[in-house]
């Protein structure tokens, strides 16, 4: 089985916690990332300021934060099929910490 590679090439915040990413691909998604905020290396960025730090990593072409989270690029072009799952992860997590 193949793994599709794929770069970040541009992103905007267009709201909260919501960036539009651009692909190689000349493809788009507009991802909602609130919802997966959960955990050590991503409840940080519940942090606004934090989140808004986002940027390309000039070496992996994915959205990377300062504090090192970041997303496999494939997984952000494909974001529909994983965010239904990243979304119960976050959930367990906040369960397990709570």
């Amino acid at each position: 089985m193949t793994h599709p590679i794929y770069r970040v090439r541009t992103f905007e915040i267009v709201r909260p916690y919501t960036v539009r990413v651009g692909f190689d691909d000349n493809t788009e998604q507009t991802i909602d990332f609130q919802p997966i905020l959960a955990g050590e290396l991503y409840g940080p960025l519940k942090d606004l300021t934090l989140f808004n730090q986002v940027q390309i990593d000039p070496e992996v072409h994915t959205l990377v934060w300062p504090n090192g989270a970041d997303f496999d690029p494939a997984t952000l072009h494909d974001w529909p099929e994983h965010s239904d799952y990243l979304t119960a992860r976050a959930r367990q997590w906040e369960l397990a910490t709570a």
